[in-house]
């Protein structure tokens, strides 16, 4: 089952979360083989980490839940919340295998929080820009909750224009970095 978590920045954690770095690394080590996607979000600025985005396979919601909320910086109070959600991997490859590479002009979480039918459920016809896209799912995988997508693009309005706007009761574009240990 693959799983989409957010865990978003409390204010005033940078500190925290430069002090539990290694710590954070090292546990997200462990899960290298489940790993469909990750990474750092930032503020306008670029450079301020407002949260961290996993993208993983996990047997059942039991193991998601455990990975989202045993990280050292949920645990250390690093976070204010967490989105956890059933995610369904439309692409069918992680991050490492999208064409376009880790740098080089912008990359965006897009996030599509739902209302209504679903949307969105088919990939994009111009998908070259989509490093990882999916349906937001509910426990049970049987009810459409949004979509999320990490995209290569200009700007946050190209990213938002991967979902149909009207479709949904909030979209929200945040800078977004391919992550890990650096080599």
């Amino acid at each position: 089952m693959e799983f989409f978590c957010y865990h978003r920045d409390r204010p005033g954690s940078l500190a925290l979360r430069e002090e539990l770095l290694e710590a954070h690394w090292s546990y997200m080590d462990r899960y290298a083989a489940e790993m469909i996607a990750r990474g750092p979000t930032f503020a306008a600025d670029g450079a301020t980490p407002t949260g961290s985005v996993h993208i993983v396979d996990l047997p059942d919601s039991a193991a998601a839940r455990a990975f989202a909320f045993e990280e050292p910086n949920y645990q250390a109070g690093a976070y204010r919340d967490v989105l956890l959600r059933r995610w369904r991997n439309l692409l069918g490859r992680t991050m490492w295998d999208f064409p376009g590479g880790r740098t080089g002009g912008g990359r965006y979480l897009v996030l599509g929080l739902g209302a209504g039918q679903p949307a969105d459920l088919a990939v994009p016809h111009d998908r070259h820009e989509l490093i990882a896209y999916g349906p937001l799912l509910s426990d049970d995988g049987g009810r459409w909750l949004g979509t999320a997508a990490l995209v290569a693009a200009t700007d946050p309005d190209e990213a938002r224009a991967v979902l149909t706007p009207d479709r949904y009761a909030e979209i929200e574009v945040h800078d977004w970095a391919f992550g890990g240990r650096p080599s």
